[in-house]
């Protein structure tokens, strides 16, 4: 069991049956009264946030959650499969789990697997990615004035928004967080 205090970004704790994660917290001790914190919580099973007030001295539920490290092996459409890399066991993950993340895995890339009573609950990628361009239109000469920027099919099979002077055959560095172009990359 943890404590008001123990409160920090990223802790994992147990409320209603579900995985939380501590996004953001605040400490307030009004000038009347007893001191709380507010507390802003991620749902790890279905991404909702939310605002919770908790007073000094309440206990949380720890959360039984398990981290593996598995290897990407392949996708069936409906679920994905990864091998566990410590106990070698395939782990099924249905793609809804993945969401648009699965738009970025690679064959054979290490992502880690949050478990909560046995069931995957999300999958988290390395935080960048290289990848090449396998499709995007030329750029036009003069059309840089406004930095503006163009759609690119990368290997993976995302599409990613890349500055006007990228090419088909580049290699980028992508944020799979978001999806966003970071640089080009030499290869």
């Amino acid at each position: 069991m943890y404590e008001t205090s123990d409160i920090r970004k990223g802790l994992k704790i147990t409320m209603d049956g579900y995985p939380w994660e501590v996004v953001d917290f605040q400490f307030v001790k009004p000038g009347k009264g007893t001191a709380f914190t507010r507390v802003r919580v991620k749902n790890l099973k279905t991404g909702q946030a939310l605002d919770r007030t908790f007073k000094t001295g309440e206990k949380l539920e720890e959360c039984d959650l398990e981290e593996h490290v598995g290897q990407y092996m392949y996708s069936d459409g409906e679920n994905y499969f990864f091998m566990n890399q410590e106990s070698y066991e395939q782990i099924s993950i249905p793609a809804s789990v993945l969401g648009d993340s699965a738009l970025f895995l690679t064959e054979n890339m290490e992502c880690t697997i949050l478990v909560f009573e046995g069931v995957p609950m999300n999958v988290a990628l390395k935080t960048f990615l290289e990848a090449e361009i396998v499709y995007t239109e030329p750029g036009m000469k003069g059309d840089t004035a406004t930095g503006g920027s163009k759609p690119a099919k990368i290997s993976t099979g995302a599409e990613v928004q890349v500055p006007l002077f990228i090419n088909q055959g580049d290699w980028i560095k992508v944020d799979t967080r978001d999806g966003s172009y970071v640089e080009r990359v030499k290869k």
